[in-house]
């Protein structure tokens, strides 16, 4: 599992088991409470730090998407050039052609 992940995805994942380890640690030490309220204070830390890892994956993927785009307009940019050129050659050539009054 850990060999399909992006080294990006992987610094993420390493710090959202570290937050949670610190969070639950504290979580602890600040409660003096029933077993249950401090099951319930965990989860709901625990809910927190799956939101932000999931906004750290959406990140992730979201920026590999931004450089994706990036490289297929670099890629292009050249083909465009080339291609308004012919196009510009194309209407100067019709403009010739069209009868004036």
């Amino acid at each position: 599992m850990c060999s399909a992940l992006s080294p990006a995805m992987k610094v993420s994942l390493l710090l959202l088991l570290a937050c949670t380890a610190v969070l639950a640690v504290g979580t602890r030490a600040d409660t003096s409470e029933e077993p249950k309220a401090l099951v319930q204070k965990f989860q709901e830390l625990a809910q927190k730090a799956t939101t932000m890892a999931k906004d750290a994956f959406t990140r992730v993927r979201e920026s590999k998407v931004a450089q994706q785009a990036r490289q297929w307009l670099v890629d292009n940019t050249q083909l465009a050039k080339e291609q308004l050129v012919w196009l510009k050659e194309q209407l100067a050539e019709l403009w010739k052609k069209t009868p004036t009054k």
